[in-house]
């Protein structure tokens, strides 16, 4: 069974710990797409982590970790990964890399972060990880496949290569010589060798795996709303973290996908620029970021302060959408618990237009929450196992949400730990879904 699991909406949806928890049962992990950029935050017996490039499987001994083509493979922060793990106690994890990833190289972080620069007030609200960068070089057939380190004509790909990023960066940044010949080829032939022991057709070893009936998740990066395709571009991320992209960097056919989980968080956050609908400002933010996951909602990855929200239906049907989603897991439903009345937004006013569908990017500038009010449950519901002892106002919550983006809500985490969540039989589980 084929198995993906993705963000319903802006990323940073607590992934990490669903993945972690859903990776328990599988044979494979597999991350699609997406580096370095954003991190996964796992919390287990081992203590606190944030993974940004290995799959959230690896804590798990039984389980196969592979990153597939689709990834921006930065070997810095794998091998970095890999040792910080070792140090902290985690059993060494099997992990393979697909021969056909291509190298995220310094000079990718380097030209990110001065284009950055460039943009001034028009920037994108970058990492600085060289995701944007490597993406063009890979779509321009500039980049390195990791298989290319080990045949001839290496060596000639390294001075076309350094001749192309010394033009752009003397043409777009005033910068002479960003890059030699002498440093490409001895960062690349480091690389080659450490790399070497994890290697693997991945798309041959997949497809074994689902001969044989093994269970594979997909693990995806960021949300529906950073899709290069269909996201808020340009404030998107380079790649897709769309399920159905999963199949093509996998290389799984689309239809032994056979479930979809997008995790959708019980309020909304977003990190970088761009236009986000409802955003909250002050002490009603500053309360919010400051009770949301286990230290706050503050990039796992910049450490940026999140940008915050009520739940938007608008925002998380069009996301679940876009991912064929099949069930919704619900994340931080216990960071509501300090409200009398908790707002969702049902829909959105645009030059006075009431509309319940997620707009182009240029149209969310103007758009208006309209929100609905629920009674809270003030109360601390991180304790709770099972659906029925929810307090009846946590519950309507979650039914309102669930009948708002026609999504089965079958898992509702209610705290950080692996141990936190509620399963639940969700009344839209058994209809037939179009």
């Amino acid at each position: 069974m084929v198995q993906a699991i993705t963000g319903g909406c802006y990323g940073d949806e607590g992934k990490g710990k669903i993945t972690d928890l859903l990776a328990s049962k599988a044979d494979y992990v597999v991350r699609f797409q997406g580096g370095a950029n954003a991190g996964h935050t796992v919390i287990n017996k081992y203590g606190k982590f944030v993974l940004h490039l290995l799959p959230s499987g690896v804590f798990h001994d039984h389980t196969v970790n592979l990153l597939a083509s689709g990834i921006a493979f930065d070997a810095d922060a794998f091998f970095s990964e890999l040792t910080m793990l070792k140090e902290r106690g985690v059993p060494t994890p099997k992990v393979l890399v697909s021969s056909h990833a291509q190298l995220l190289l310094p000079i990718h972080k380097r030209q990110d972060r001065l284009e950055e620069e460039r943009l001034g007030k028009d920037a994108f609200g970058s990492t600085l990880s060289g995701i944007a960068p490597f993406y063009a070089d890979k779509y321009a057939k500039r980049n390195f496949r990791i298989e290319e380190l080990y045949a001839d004509g290496l060596k000639e790909k390294i001075v076309r290569f350094c001749e192309d990023k010394n033009t752009f960066f003397h043409a777009f940044y005033g910068v002479e010589h960003a890059i030699t010949v002498p440093e490409v080829s001895e960062y690349l032939l480091s690389v080659r060798e450490r790399l070497r022991p994890f290697l693997c057709d991945a798309v041959s070893v997949l497809q074994e795996a689902v001969k044989n009936g093994k269970r594979i998740l997909l693990e995806g990066q960021l949300g529906s709303l950073r899709d290069i395709e269909h996201g808020v571009y340009p404030y998107v991320t380079s790649s897709s973290p769309l399920a159905g992209f999963a199949s093509a960097a996998a290389g799984i056919p689309p239809y032994e996908i056979r479930s979809i989980t997008s995790v959708v968080k019980a309020y909304s956050t977003c990190v970088g620029a761009g236009p986000f609908v409802g955003e909250l400002f002050g002490e009603e933010a500053d309360e919010l970021r400051k009770r949301g996951g286990d230290s706050g909602e503050f990039g796992a990855t910049t450490g940026r302060p999140r940008r915050m929200a009520w739940f938007d239906c608008v925002a998380a049907r069009y996301g679940c959408m876009l991912q064929g989603a099949t069930e919704v897991a619900l994340t931080m439903l216990d960071v509501l618990g300090y409200l009398e009345r908790i707002p969702v937004c049902i829909g959105y006013t645009i030059d006075g237009q009431l509309t319940e569908h997620f707009p182009e990017t240029h149209l969310l500038y103007r758009a208006e929450p309209v929100y609905y009010h629920l009674n809270g449950w003030k109360c601390d519901i991180s304790r709770i196992t099972k659906y029925e002892d929810l307090p009846e106002e946590a519950r309507h919550y979650v039914a309102f949400i669930e009948k708002q983006i026609g999504v089965p809500i079958n898992m509702i985490s209610v705290g950080p730990e692996r141990n936190q969540i509620i399963f639940r039989t969700s009344p839209l589980a058994n209809k037939e879904r179009l």
